[in-house]
């Protein structure tokens, strides 16, 4: 894990705190590595609930509890299975806030038609955002720590924009 995506989590973990809020995460593509990150983190059980790597349809109707009627209109590797991970992490885990994260890490693109170094970051809580990121790059393992250093400064993006106290 490199220092910046330390830095990042260290940051989230300290707004979370302050604002007692909770994270939960449900990744794909990124292995387990936003989890890992947040929970390097001295402190994190404060805020961290869990999370879940859904890499197989398996996975995600196992700890997610996804169904055939959610998926219907939803594809692998878009926003909208991203805000659907991230729904369904929060309501199993009841966290304030769920960050999710599915893609193509490489080397070669997915079954869809995504090119390597495609994901889709989603976040549901009290506001709901999503955005998709095109690396460029096919190294798998490259692609992993970028999809991540990526989804935490989003998320932390648009923590400090939120508004606590309102």
């Amino acid at each position: 894990m490199n220092s910046e995506i330390l830095k990042i989590s260290s940051d989230i973990g300290q707004i979370l705190k302050d604002n007692q809020q909770t994270i939960s995460v449900a990744e794909s593509s990124s292995a387990g590595l936003i989890s890992s990150s947040l929970l390097a983190i001295p402190g994190s059980s404060a805020y961290f609930l869990g999370g879940a790597v859904v890499y197989t349809k398996s996975s995600q109707n196992s700890l997610l509890g996804i169904t055939d009627d959610d998926r219907i209109g939803i594809r692998s590797s878009t926003e909208e299975c991203a805000l659907l991970y991230a729904r369904k992490i929060k309501e199993k885990l009841n966290s304030h806030w769920a960050l999710s994260e599915t893609g193509a890490a490489g080397p070669t693109g997915n079954s869809y038609g995504d090119s390597a170094g495609h994901s889709c970051f989603g976040i549901v809580g009290p506001i709901t955002e999503s955005m998709t990121l095109e690396s460029g790059i096919s190294n798998r393992e490259q692609n992993m720590f970028i999809f991540t250093e990526k989804a935490l400064n989003y998320f932390l993006t648009h923590l400090k924009s939120y508004n606590f106290h309102s």
